[in-house]
């Protein structure tokens, strides 16, 4: 009896622990998700979908290659202000929501591991 108990609690904190795993990743792929189609509505037509600005807008306004290192060392806040606030010639996008905001700097982040 006390063998399959032990066996049953085992089975139950791995289905547990699978649902967590499961249950947790699924926001963080929507806002993937969610970030993902801002940056190609917001982002992209200057800074080009693989974010090296290789655009004809992006090669004119001189835009910044986020995977550049130049980029990738400023701080997540600056990274913020220059989404929110806008910088240089870049406008400042007012109506994202600082979630939004927030899941563009994850999102330009990423392009470094893309190099």
């Amino acid at each position: 009896m006390r063998k399959t108990t032990s066996w049953i609690a085992g089975i139950t904190v791995i289905a547990v622990v699978l649902a967590t795993i499961v249950f947790l990743s699924a926001p963080a792929n929507a806002d993937s998700a969610a970030a993902e189609a801002t940056y190609k509505a917001k982002c992209a037509g200057c800074h080009g979908p693989d974010g090296r600005g290789e655009t004809a807008t992006g090669k004119m306004m001189k835009v910044k290659d986020f995977s550049s290192e130049e980029v990738q060392k400023m701080s997540d806040a600056d990274l913020f202000a220059a989404i929110s606030s806008g910088k240089g010639k870049m406008p400042p996008y007012k109506t994202l929501s600082a979630d939004q905001a927030k899941d563009l700097v994850a999102f330009i982040r990423a392009f470094e591991k893309k190099k």
